[in-house]
């Protein structure tokens, strides 16, 4: 089975991708169209509001075939047991006990570190944990180089044998523009201003840290986001972590979508705030709490809600999928809430011009209360940005903790993201910003229909750059990690728990760095890996056709 998100126009005129153009090819293009009148699929969710979307929003989930989900349940049940086996053994001195411990001398105490607590870190994770904290010697640009090491001791410990693995192709860095380079205009420009300012500021924005390169990057981070004025902070987790305290406290409520950063997690827990989860990206579970915000308000007291903020993604990292933003916006203001958006995966990748989901969508800006950002990814830089009213960023200068108490942006820094933003506005005077932006959307709707065609489940948006493709079972996650660099192919692999523990997966982060020779020498190992390891799980294939445009797909549905 399989749950496929429509848009309101899944038979009218469709956008090219990423929203940089319109051709007329019909509804096979939305998403296993013709597999939703097969008597196996059934549709979860279908967009009814037509008036709010300019363009269709297509967003699949196939579920996860029953044997695989026993399997990989028996597999993590297997792998649990024989850790119970192993600590039993590092108990009784057998085996050698590697893991942090409580010292003899400190045993009756009440402890510091709690031993069960670190039970899949210990059983589990070391397996595999030599898919994790590789060390690059490069730039993480289209390709990198990644030093090699080895374990003699199961993954406790590495030593690194002095070899460099040449041009590994990097399908896991957040490089969606490619601004992550080591030549260009973006690097002479730093290394001007590294010369003239040098690599640190010293001091807080309030005190001696306030340089006029901050100032001009927030008059162009308002001027690309189209609001009144924005504010700059050195850490992208910390614009989220420290600010939603300093907008939202005791007596207020935030909604926050189940499947939400733990930055924003965090900065709603220390917020005070009473918090409620909505399921992702569902608007009736989202209308629901706030109904009922509205109509019981606060518990016991029963006194109104001093703010209700809902706080939502632009894109979701894990997922792939987009925020259905209109139909949030739509609930804001029927509601009188507040909004903040954290687009710190979409701004740069998404829109016909990389202003993020808000034009991607068609939307004005001033309907998004709290726009938030990060400079991380598309930006090949450092730090986040808050942007909206002049007195909201007035209000976060005096009240926010990243504001007050830490240390301003780097000047190299500061400079990499004003000359990355102002080619992507197109006022270097090229349009090697646009056209950056362009290609990245075709590379993702190139690399997506790829793989479904090979019979990989795939999650998220037909948009979406962060691809998610299912791995599942928990011995694959480190065997999949381990064939693709065998193969020169470096990717992110990720389980339990920050996914669900039957849906574990590898995401990929398409760049617009990437020629269609790499995707394509991508593509070609990821078939051979799927195939080594029996990773082709969807029971929906999209049929290649050799005659048909670039990026059109029709679509099969197959039994397995």
């Amino acid at each position: 089975m399989e749950r496929t998100e429509l848009g309101p126009k899944e038979a009218g005129l469709q956008p090219g991708a990423n929203g940089c153009s319109m051709t007329g090819h019909g509804p096979l293009r939305n998403g296993y169209v013709r597999g939703l009148l097969g008597a196996e699929t059934q549709i979860h969710h279908v967009a009814h509001n037509g008036g709010l979307y300019k363009r269709p929003f297509n967003e699949a989930f196939e579920e996860t075939p029953m044997l695989v989900a026993v399997l990989t349940y028996v597999g993590y049940g297997v792998l649990t047991l024989f850790g119970y086996l192993r600590d039993f053994l590092r108990q009784w001195k057998i085996e050698k006990c590697h893991h942090a411990s409580e010292r003899e001398e400190q045993k009756d105490f009440v402890p510091l570190y709690q031993d069960f607590e670190n039970f899949y870190t210990r059983n589990l994770y070391m397996r595999i944990r030599d898919n994790w904290n590789r060390p690059i010697c490069g730039v993480p640009g289209a390709k990198m180089d990644i030093m090699e090491r080895l374990s003699h001791d199961y993954n406790w410990t590495f030593e690194y044998t002095g070899r460099v693995i040449k041009d590994v192709i990097n399908m896991g860095s957040y490089n969606y523009l490619g601004f992550a380079q080591n030549t260009g205009i973006c690097k002479d420009a730093a290394a001007k201003v590294l010369a003239q300012y040098g690599a640190g500021v010293c001091s807080t924005r309030q005190e001696m840290g306030n340089l006029d390169k901050h100032e001009e990057l927030e008059k162009l981070v308002a001027q690309f986001l189209g609001v009144e004025a924005a504010m700059t902070y050195g850490m992208g987790f910390a614009t989220n972590s420290m600010n939603i305290p300093a907008l939202v406290g005791k007596g207020c409520l935030i909604l926050s979508d189940e499947l939400n950063h733990a930055s924003l997690v965090l900065g709603a827990r220390l917020s005070g705030a009473t918090i409620r989860i909505f399921k992702h990206n569902n608007m009736q579970s989202l209308e629901k709490l706030l109904r009922d915000a509205i109509v019981h308000g606060q518990p016991r007291t029963r006194r109104p809600w001093k703010k209700i903020l809902i706080l939502v993604e632009g894109i979701y990292s894990m997922e792939g999928s987009i925020v259905r933003l209109p139909e949030v916006i739509a609930l804001k203001k029927k509601y009188k809430s507040y909004l903040y958006l954290d687009e710190a995966h979409s701004i740069g990748a998404l829109g016909p011009t990389g202003r993020g989901v808000v034009e991607y969508f068609g939307l004005n800006p001033e309907d998004v209360d709290v726009m938030m950002g990060t400079f991380t990814k598309s930006f090949g830089a450092a730090g986040g940005y808050i942007g909206g009213k002049k007195e909201l960023i007035d209000y976060l200068r005096t009240h926010s903790h990243s504001a007050v108490y830490a240390t301003s942006l780097s000047p190299p820094v500061t400079e990499q993201i004003l000359t990355s933003m102002k080619c992507i506005m197109g006022e270097d005077g090229t349009t090697s910003g646009k056209e950056c932006v362009q290609q990245l959307a075709e590379n993702t709707r190139y690399f997506r229909r790829r793989l479904k065609e090979m019979g990989f489940i795939i999650y998220g948006n037909e948009d979406s750059p962060v691809v998610p493709l299912m791995l599942y079972m928990p011995a694959k996650i480190g065997a999949f990690g381990r064939e693709m660099l065998k193969r020169n192919i470096g990717v992110v692999v990720v389980g339990f728990p920050a996914t669900p523990i039957i849906e574990s997966r590898a995401r990929f982060c398409v760049s617009a760095a990437h020629t269609k020779e790499i995707l394509d020498t991508a593509l070609k190992e990821l078939d051979e890996v799927g195939d080594l390891l029996q990773m082709k799980y969807s029971r929906h294939r999209l049929v290649p056709l050799l005659d048909r445009p670039f990026d059109e797909t029709t679509y099969e549905e197959t039994e397995d």
